[in-house]
């Protein structure tokens, strides 16, 4: 008997053109001008790391749902019509980034001797200074923005002429972002841009099969409440 393939949904997920251009148009402001901003206020005293980023995802949360609130509407529809699918494909998807994590994690461990990853340690030193306004940043502020931006943005509008360069710039993109902020310090740090790679491989991927960018933003949520929750759980057991 021959065995037959998973159907997945056709992938109509897309931004107009006027929610692209204003989608797209934050991109220097989340990546480059609010953060230079905020770095200023808190090197005069005036907020503190916290507040910082709070007020940095807060700011594009608050942007995307006025730039994409119908783009969101009109996702939530494939997400109603099959809720067990979606909930399927975020669930596969984060054990298999889970899978791929421990291997990059072993390979930056022979490559880089131990050296820690200075963006979860900064997150770490949040979560152990205010637990609740790090988790409320990091698992539904945080998730909303960065869809919005390397998914529905940047992936969905290059998708509609090439699918594989969706997949690669919008994946490095992602990636970029999270280490080029230490890594313009110090170049040895661009080598973490493979533990990145699979996550922002994945939520594209999940995008495109659930066909809904509430797919990868639960995704997106699951991941970082999960190692948030591992994190706490350590130092609890400590």
């Amino acid at each position: 008997m021959e065995r037959r393939r998973p159907v997945f949904p056709a992938f109509t997920s897309a931004l107009s053109r006027t929610e692209a251009a204003l989608v797209l148009a934050y991109f220097p402001v989340h990546i480059v001008l609010l953060p230079r901003l905020l770095r200023l206020l808190y090197e005069r005293g005036t907020i503190d790391v916290l507040l910082a980023n709070v007020l940095l995802y807060g700011v594009g949360f608050g942007y995307m749902l006025a730039a994409a609130f119908r783009f969101l509407r009109r996702d939530f529809d494939p997400l109603a019509e099959r809720p067990l699918f979606v909930a399927g494909q975020v669930c596969t998807g984060y054990i298999v980034m889970l899978v791929c994590n421990m291997l990059a994690g072993l390979l930056l461990a022979r490559l880089t001797d131990g050296a820690e990853n200075v963006n979860n340690s900064a997150l770490q030193e949040l979560a152990d200074f205010a637990y609740g306004p790090t988790k409320a940043a990091l698992v539904y502020l945080g998730p909303l923005t960065e869809e919005l931006l390397f998914r529905a943005g940047l992936f969905g509008t290059l998708r509609r002429r090439n699918r594989l360069a969706a997949y690669a710039v919008s994946t490095l993109a992602f990636s970029v972002y999270h280490v080029w902020g230490y890594a313009l310090d110090d170049p040895g740090y661009w080598i973490f841009l493979l533990e990145y790679l699979p996550a922002g491989l994945l939520l594209a991927r999940c995008y495109e099969r659930t066909n809904s960018i509430w797919g990868s933003i639960f995704f997106h949520m699951l991941t970082n409440y999960m190692a948030l929750e591992l994190y706490n759980a350590v130092l609890r057991a400590a």
